[in-house]
């Protein structure tokens, strides 16, 4: 029998009030805008949250994000579970064929191992982005017999996403559009028949460091300067200036000359920032 506490949380609705108060929060510390058609999504996603504290209502939710003692670890819980992490492997390949065909041949990549090619995966959810980054350029390794040292950030707002990133397990199902060569070299399937999931293969893990990141904070915390960002289908989730300002941010540590991608849906027509047009969705900083 369910506890009647228990099954009050499971019950608990939200008002508008709160709804306003928690979405004018999420707005200014994520950028995600969260118009009021939206309340039943947050509700629905924050009553997890409820049932794991044994809250009871949203206003005492509230109270205790909020109040004076502030609850700075369900904060970013509560960033999770708003955060939407929709991803896939080689998701729009028309850039990673530019990538190998347009980018990596004309880069000195042959640099010394101080100075790797440097690429940063913005917005990275479960890692899938930056896991085919590297494919595409062990690919391009073996096929042109390159000698070519890289490393690959990835940045995501969600710790538990990072974790999955880190963890680079995945359901089979997640890969099975990837040719069977591909997935032979780089997917290493589960001992467990029954699990159905498969695990980056070592040498692409240690390509790849994770860093959690806010585009709302001022200023980026990355210490390095990258040759391509990838940004992806993340800034549709921002109101216009938003997105230009993390645009901004994120050239300033884009080396001239560098690659910025874009979302297939996202544009930075009409924006001040420091790139030039080469194909849609496909930047060159200035």
């Amino acid at each position: 029998m369910i506890d009647p506490a228990i099954s009050d949380i499971y019950k608990a609705r939200m008002s508008e009030k709160e709804f306003e108060k928690l979405s004018t929060f999420i707005y200014r510390e994520t950028g995600i805008k969260m118009p009021p058609v939206k309340i039943t999504m947050l509700q629905s996603r924050l009553q997890k949250r409820l049932r794991h504290l044994k809250i009871r209502t949203f206003g005492e939710y509230i109270d205790y994000v909020f109040g004076e003692n502030g609850a700075d670890a369900e904060i970013i819980h509560m960033i999770d579970v708003v955060s939407t992490n929709k991803t896939d492997f080689f998701r729009e390949p028309v850039h990673f064929e530019f990538l190998a065909e347009n980018i990596l041949p004309g880069i000195n990549l042959k640099t010394s191992a101080d100075r790797p090619l440097r690429i940063w995966s913005a917005g990275c959810s479960s890692g899938e982005e930056a896991y085919t980054i590297a494919i595409t350029i062990n690919e391009y390794i073996e096929e042109h017999k390159e000698d070519i040292d890289y490393r690959i950030l990835g940045t995501d707002i969600s710790t538990d996403i990072l974790q999955k990133a880190v963890n680079a397990v995945y359901r089979e199902d997640r890969v099975a559009n990837i040719p069977m060569n591909i997935r032979r070299k780089y997917f290493l399937k589960s001992k467990d028949p029954k699990k159905k999931a498969v695990r980056i293969v070592p040498g692409l893990r240690q390509k790849v460091s994770w860093k959690r990141l806010n585009f709302m904070d001022p200023g980026y915390d990355v210490k390095e300067s990258y040759d391509i960002i990838f940004c992806r289908n993340v800034l549709i989730y921002f109101d216009r200036q938003t997105q230009e300002d993390v645009i901004n941010k994120l050239c300033l540590h884009l080396k001239p000359g560098g690659y910025f991608f874009l979302g297939h849906s996202e544009s930075i027509m009409g924006m001040n920032v420091p790139v030039r047009t080469l194909k849609p969705t496909i930047y060159r900083r200035m």
